[in-house]
C-alpha cells in the first residue's frame, strides 16, 4: 500500500528527546508529598499508565503510583498479544473486535518499536485438530470478517496455506492428519516494557510517576475522595489530589471498599498461564494454535527469539492475587497439547520459565470465565472516585481516554484527549524494518527502546564492558541494567530481571546465576550498601525458588 508523505510531522513534546529522561526517585517522592494534583492514579499497570498519560497530555497535574513495580501484576503476565480477538467474533462481540483492531493500529503507529506484526497459524487437520476441513470453511468466514472490520490495517489479509506451506512455518507439526492451514496476522508486544514506556512518556509530559508506593488509605474531604495516605521507601505521607482513579486491576475491590463501605465486589479474576521452552524443541516461526486433548480449549505456541511461549488463559481463580504462578498441573496441560500437535517429546525439564497472571473480569460468579465479555467498566463512585476495570491490553489507550473523560466530569473541566496520535517515547521516527535489517546490538536495543536506543548505546561507548551480556545466552546487556537504574526506576534485582528485561521468563535458572552481578550494578548506581545488595539478590533467588517449587511441586532449587 502506497501512502502520500505526511503534510505535517507528528509532533509531541515527549516523542523525541536529545537527552535521556532520567527519573529521580527522591525528587518524585518529594513532589508527591509537597504538591497538590488534579488527578492521582493508583495502579501502575497498562490501564493506570495510559490514564496517567492521557491526563498529562491534557494538561492536568498528574500523579501515578504503583505499590510494587510498574507492570508487576497482570500487565507483565498477559498473553502479550495486541489483537482484535477472533474469539470475540465467535461470541458475537463484533464491536469489541472492530474497536480493538483500530487500537491495534494506533499502537503500531505510536509504538512501532514495541508492537510488532506476527503471523498466526491454524493447522487444518483431518481429525484431532482445532479445525477439520469442514469447520475450516466456516472459520475462514470469521477471518474475512476479521479482515474487513479492521484486520486489513496491518497490511496483510489472511491466507490459505497448503501442507508444504504450513510445514515451512512449523516443520515439527505432526503431518499425518494435516490438510493445510489458515494464516492471519495480529501483533505482539513485550507487555512490561510497553507499560514502562507509557509511564515514562507520561513523566516526559510532566506527570510524577513512582513505583514502590503503597496506598494505605484514602483521604476524604467533605465526603469526597481527596487523595491517599501512602508509604514509600519507609516514609509515610499524604498525596493530595482533586480526583482519584482506581486502576488497581484484580485489587480493585479493596480500594473501592475504602472509598465506600457499602461497595459490592465486582471483580472476578481469571487466571492465565504461560510456560517457555527452547525453540529447537518445537521449531516454529510464528504463533501456532493447537488443540488441548479432551478439552474445548485452544493453546497458543509463539516463537520469541530462541524460545517458544506456550499459553492459555481464562480459568477461574480463588487464591491470593499476590502469589500467582503456573502450577505443575497447568504446565502438564500445556505440554500435553504441544506434544499432541508437534513431533518430539517436551518434558517438565524442558521448561525454562513460566508466568501466571490474573485478568480482572467484571461480572458474577456464574458461568465460565471463557465466555465472559472483555468490555471495560468505568464508574464514578459515591465519593467521587473513578474506578476502571475489565478490558484488555489492546484497548488500554482508549480505556485511559475514557477514564480521564470521567475525571474531567469530577473536576468540572473540559479538554480533549490527545493520545490517539501521541507517539510513545522512542516511537517517533522509528523504522522497524530498517533497524531489524541492521542486526546485532542495534536491532536488539531498537525493538526495546526505539529511537532512544542511542542513549543505551552511549553507555557502551563510555564503558565497552557494558556491552557484555547479563545472562549468558540472552541478548540483554549490562548497559541495560545501568540504564534501568538511571532512567527506568528499577529498584531491585527482580525489577531488572523480571520486567526491565525478561530474563526470568526466558531463562529462569540462568537469570538466578546473574542476580549477584545485577545487584552489584544496581548498587553502584543507586548507592546501595552491601547489605542492601545482598538482600535484593536473596529476595530474587527466593522468589525464583518459590516459582520453581510450585511449577515442579517441591523440586529442589
Amino acid at each position: 500500500m502506497i501512502t502520500m508523505p505526511a503534510r505535517k510531522p507528528r509532533r509531541s513534546a515527549a516523542a523525541t528527546r536529545r537527552a535521556p529522561l532520567l527519573l529521580d526517585r527522591a525528587a518524585a517522592r518529594r513532589r508527591l508529598a509537597d504538591d497538590t494534583y488534579d488527578v492521582l492514579v493508583v495502579g501502575g499497570g497498562i490501564t493506570g499508565a495510559y490514564a496517567a498519560l492521557d491526563a498529562a497530555s491534557r494538561g492536568l497535574r498528574t500523579a501515578l503510583i504503583e505499590k510494587d513495580d510498574f507492570a508487576s501484576g497482570t500487565s507483565s503476565k498477559s498473553s502479550k498479544m495486541v489483537h482484535g480477538g477472533l474469539r470475540y467474533i465467535e461470541q458475537g462481540n463484533v464491536n469489541l473486535v472492530r474497536h480493538s483492531l483500530l487500537e491495534r493500529h494506533r499502537f503500531r503507529q505510536n509504538a512501532p518499536h514495541l508492537v510488532h506484526r506476527l503471523p498466526f497459524l491454524f493447522p487444518v487437520l483431518e481429525k484431532e485438530g482445532v479445525f477439520d476441513a469442514r469447520l475450516a470453511k466456516g472459520f475462514e468466514g470469521l477471518l474475512w470478517t476479521y479482515d474487513l472490520v479492521g484486520g486489513w490495517r496491518i497490511g496483510k489479509l489472511h491466507q490459505r496455506l497448503t501442507v508444504p506451506e504450513v510445514l515451512a512455518q512449523a516443520p515439527t507439526l505432526r503431518a499425518e492428519n494435516l490438510k493445510g492451514g489458515l494464516l492471519y496476522f495480529d501483533a505482539r508486544t513485550d507487555d512490561a516494557r510497553l507499560v514502562l514506556t507509557v509511564a515514562r512518556t507520561a513523566a516526559a509530559l510532566g506527570a510524577t510517576v513512582l513505583n514502590g508506593v503503597r496506598a494505605d488509605g484514602l483521604l476524604m474531604s467533605g465526603g469526597r475522595v481527596a487523595g491517599a495516605k501512602v508509604t514509600a521507601d519507609g516514609d509515610t505521607f499524604e498525596i493530595r489530589a482533586h480526583a482519584v482513579v482506581n486502576a488497581t486491576g484484580v485489587w480493585t475491590d479493596e480500594l473501592d471498599a475504602q472509598a465506600d463501605a457499602g461497595h459490592a465486589p465486582q471483580v472476578r479474576p481469571a487466571k492465565g498461564v504461560h510456560i517457555v521452552v527452547p525453540w529447537d524443541k518445537v521449531r516454529i516461526n510464528c504463533t501456532v494454535t493447537v488443540p488441548i486433548p479432551g478439552r474445548a480449549r485452544r493453546a497458543t505456541c509463539t516463537r520469541w527469539g530462541n524460545t517458544v511461549v506456550l499459553g492459555t488463559t481464562d480459568e477461574d481463580y480463588r487464591g491470593s492475587p499476590d502469589d500467582v504462578h503456573c502450577t505443575r498441573q497447568e504446565m502438564e496441560f500445556l505440554l500435553e497439547g504441544a506434544n499432541t500437535a508437534f513431533e518430539g517429546k517436551l518434558t517438565p525439564d524442558d521448561v525454562v520459565g513460566s508466568i501466571g497472571g490474573l485478568r480482572p473480569l467484571v461480572g458474577g460468579k456464574e458461568g465460565a470465565t471463557l465466555d465472559m465479555r472483555r468490555d471495560h467498566h468505568i464508574t464514578i463512585g459515591r465519593t467521587g472516585m473513578v474506578t476502571v476495570t475489565g478490558g484488555k491490553l489492546t484497548t488500554s489507550r482508549h480505556m485511559g481516554e475514557l477514564v480521564i473523560d470521567k475525571v474531567m466530569t469530577v473536576l468540572g473541566r473540559s479538554a480533549r484527549s490527545r493520545t490517539a496520535r501521541l507517539p510513545l517515547l522512542g516511537g517517533a521516527g522509528y523504522d522497524a524494518e530498517a533497524v531489524a535489517a541492521s542486526g546485532g546490538l542495534a536491532a536488539h536495543l531498537g525493538e526495546r527502546y526505539g529511537t532512544e536506543a542511542r542513549f543505551v548505546g552511549d553507555l557502551v561507548q563510555e564503558d565497552p564492558t557494558l556491552a557484555e551480556p547479563v545472562v549468558p545466552g540472552l541478548p540483554y546487556t549490562r548497559a541495560e541494567v545501568v540504564y534501568a537504574a538511571r532512567a527506568e526506576m528499577a529498584r531491585s534485582v527482580d525489577d531488572v530481571l523480571s520486567r526491565r528485561t525478561r530474563a526470568r521468563l526466558f531463562a529462569r535458572d540462568a537469570s538466578a546465576g546473574a542476580a549477584q552481578a545485577v545487584g552489584e550494578l544496581l548498587g553502584a548506581e543507586l548507592g546501595f550498601s552491601q547489605a542492601q545488595i545482598e538482600r535484593s539478590v536473596a529476595d530474587y533467588l527466593s522468589s525464583v525458588r518459590h516459582e520453581r517449587s510450585i511449577l515442579l511441586e517441591g523440586a529442589a532449587a
